[in-house]
């Protein structure tokens, strides 16, 4: 008798993808040549430190970002061969966006909020399905409230809920729990590793958290735009083990004549290890082992004005 073999499916994957920022001697290339593969019904955490790609290759993977060479595909769908308009409709209809800052409008209600996509599109509203993720989130009764009258945690439940409402392939979360509290954090948490185990959704995280990551089937590590390692099963402590020789930090004072030339970029890897943090650094890049970014210029993590831009991009489709 033969053995029932279970395919697993590939949602996204990106072949020899590339990002470049700059020119000349500014040069930054914020992912170099990087192939990934996202498996459908898994809950994968992209990790790394402040500068490392993570959030470049979560923007590409969700066709926010153009990369300078490679390609994303999105199931059997090669990104780069859609057109503005197909690539819109590829944004709306089969990949969901939750970002750090929330970003829902102001002026709608929390249910306005969520079913905001399908507005959008025309298309009618599934109260069966609604209901059910209104019910997994304890939102029934916020759901005429504005975000202004909603907790953090209540405003990102919302914006899950909004991610989800129209099935899409991939749910990409860029730090989702960045701005709350752990409380708050641990229901968002759940409620991803939820979707994934009842409602078969494929999500991608980017985060710097290894409690938030310990959520997650798989972790992939960045160091310098580059897959440097991946766990899978992993708790919060096997994480932190390895991000302490992943991203290693170090005491000792960096020399001027070394400060100056990190502005060249390496011609391939470069080792993980940085300065010290400074009190002006963000104090969430350092707490479970990060450090500053390596290379200096536009990359990912640590603009607003980026998550801005491509919130915005991802509401107007």
């Amino acid at each position: 008798m033969l053995a029932t073999v279970e395919r697993v499916s590939i949602a996204a994957r990106a072949r020899g993808l590339t990002k470049i920022y700059g020119s000349g001697s500014a040069v930054v290339t914020a992912l170099d040549a990087i192939d990934f593969d996202v498996m459908e019904g898994e809950f994968t955490a992209i990790m790394g430190p402040s500068g490392s790609g993570k959030s470049t290759l979560m923007h590409l993977m969700a066709a926010l970002d153009t990369p300078t060479s490679g390609d994303v595909l999105i199931g059997d769908t090669s990104v780069s061969a859609l057109d503005d308009t197909r690539l819109t409709l590829l944004r709306r209809e089969r990949i969901g966006f939750i970002f750090q800052a929330f970003n829902l409008v102001p002026t709608l209600t929390a249910r306005e909020n969520i079913v905001l996509p399908l507005r959008i599109a025309g298309k009618d509203v599934d109260e069966q399905w609604f209901e059910r993720i209104v019910g997994v989130l304890g939102l029934g009764d916020r759901l005429e409230h504005k975000p202004t009258e909603l907790s953090g945690g209540q405003q990102q439940r919302v914006a899950c809920a909004r991610a989800l409402m129209n099935r899409p392939d991939i749910v990409f979360g860029d730090e989702p729990t960045g701005n709350l509290d752990s409380t708050s954090a641990g229901e968002v948490l759940g409620f991803l590793r939820r979707s994934v185990d009842d409602f078969n959704q494929t999500v991608v995280m980017v985060t710097h958290d290894a409690h938030a990551a310990s959520y997650a089937d798989r972790a992939v590590f960045l160091a310098d735009g580059h897959i440097v390692h991946e766990l899978r099963g992993a708790t919060q402590e096997d994480l932190l083990a390895a991000m302490s020789v992943l991203y290693p930090r170090t005491t000792d004072p960096v020399p001027p004549a070394a400060a100056t030339s990190s502005l060249t970029p390496p011609a391939g890897p470069a080792s993980p290890a940085s300065p010290p943090p400074s009190d002006d650094d963000n104090p969430a890049v350092y707490r479970d082992g990060g450090q500053a970014p390596s290379q200096p210029g536009p990359v990912d993590d640590d603009v607003p004005t980026v998550e801005r831009s491509i919130a915005r991009r991802a509401m107007l489709d």
